[in-house]
């Protein structure tokens, strides 16, 4: 039965507060965890940041809404925290990189083929590529530089093949940027994708640009470099297919419902218990934040909140390993390239983005370098190399 967003008004504002106890709960296990709980605990993540971040962007731009959007917004920090410290120190910086890749996939494929949009839904099948090949560039990385296996981390869930090489994924700004959805005519779960996938991306990008400096080793630092470049023009692409014509209340109404539509996805999947509690009460105080936006709505634009989000909520994302989808979409589609907002055939590329990747690279490439000679086995490169010595 279908999610009623109207149904319950969640938690009120000035109940939802935390200790500092409370606020850092006890990890997940690396190992013993099912891969999908870290890959709802890092997504819950980015969606939880990218309201955080629109709201302060709201907050620069409407002077009356700054004390409504502060209060939201340090629960929202809260509950960032709370997930984001859910991640152990058992993970090593690449094996979270492999975690956060994973979510870039799966989520993104489970995305892909429920988007009612075609344009929409190809956009997305064309990020996924990318970040796929991301994945196989990392695990190559971490079986050189920590000598571990990536499907540690993947469980089986997740192939480590290449993508669409991202040594061929630099591209002109003018070949990132893509047509928006029609905010009168697009589908509420076109909106909540979008918002979606938009965090992810954005979160992974600031990952990336945080962690990358953190290595010795000069591939290392370079690939980061690279990739989040790459991740910077996933954010591009992803902000770009929001509508610029909503309102900034607007913007926020939706990024409240997409808090409950992914909690309540969470909440109805999860296998590990105590996760599993976070959920439902994030699901409560998101509702609370949600209901809190819609008096505001009515208030400063004098409608109904449902003209934008209707009661029912769409059946939430799946979970689960989209490997024969993925594989699909790898055989048919590794040879697009943007031109403009459009996708055609590499023979058809813009010759700006063409001109930029051939600078860019001309120095070689980090993500060629680190795969060079790369094909994942089970077991990683010192493993095998002792075998063959043997």
């Amino acid at each position: 039965m279908a999610f009623n967003l109207y149904d319950s008004k969640g938690s009120p504002l000035e109940q939802q507060r935390f200790t500092w106890r409370e606020l850092v709960q006890s990890p997940i296990s690396k190992l013993d965890d099912d891969a999908f709980t870290r890959v709802r605990v890092i997504l819950m993540n980015g969606v939880e940041n990218e309201s955080i971040r629109f709201q302060h962007m709201a907050a620069r731009m409407n002077g009356a809404l700054r004390l409504p959007l502060a209060r939201i917004r340090r629960s929202e920090q809260h509950q960032a925290t709370m997930i984001n410290w859910l991640l152990g120190a058992d993970h090593s910086v690449l094996e979270t990189t492999i975690a956060y890749e994973q979510v870039a996939i799966e989520v993104t494929a489970a995305v892909a083929q429920r988007e009612p949009d075609p344009y929409l839904a190809q956009v997305y099948r064309f990020g996924l590529l990318e970040d796929f090949d991301h994945l196989y560039r990392y695990a190559a990385l971490l079986d050189r530089l920590e000598g571990k296996d990536a499907n540690n981390i993947l469980q089986s869930y997740t192939d480590i093949l290449p993508g669409r090489p991202t040594v061929q994924e630099h591209r002109s700004p003018r070949d990132d940027v893509r047509a928006p959805y029609d905010r009168a005519k697009a589908q509420p779960l076109t909106k909540l994708h979008a918002l979606t996938i938009a965090g992810a991306e954005y979160q992974t990008h600031d990952y990336y640009m945080n962690v990358g400096p953190q290595f010795s080793d000069p591939v290392a630092r370079q690939l980061y470099a690279e990739i989040a470049s790459i991740e910077e023009q996933h954010v591009t692409q992803y902000s770009s297919i929001l509508d610029p014509s909503e309102t900034w209340l607007e913007q926020w109404l939706l990024h409240e419902a997409n808090e409950v539509y992914n909690y309540y996805g969470c909440l109805q999947q999860e296998t590990n218990e105590h996760v599993k509690a976070i959920w439902e009460r994030f699901l409560d105080y998101e509702l609370g934040h949600f209901h809190a936006v819609s008096d505001l709505f009515k208030q400063y634009e004098k409608r109904d909140p449902a003209e934008i989000v209707p009661p029912a909520l769409p059946e939430p994302i799946d979970f689960k390993s989209h490997r024969e989808f993925v594989r699909q979409v790898l055989s048919q589609e590794v040879d697009l390239r943007a031109n403009g907002t459009l996708f055609v055939d590499k023979q058809q590329e813009g010759a700006q983005s063409r001109a930029y990747r051939d600078f860019i690279n001309r120095d070689g490439s980090p993500s060629e370098s680190v795969a060079a000679g790369y094909a994942w086995v089970p077991g990683t490169e010192l493993n095998r190399t002792s075998i063959a010595v043997d």
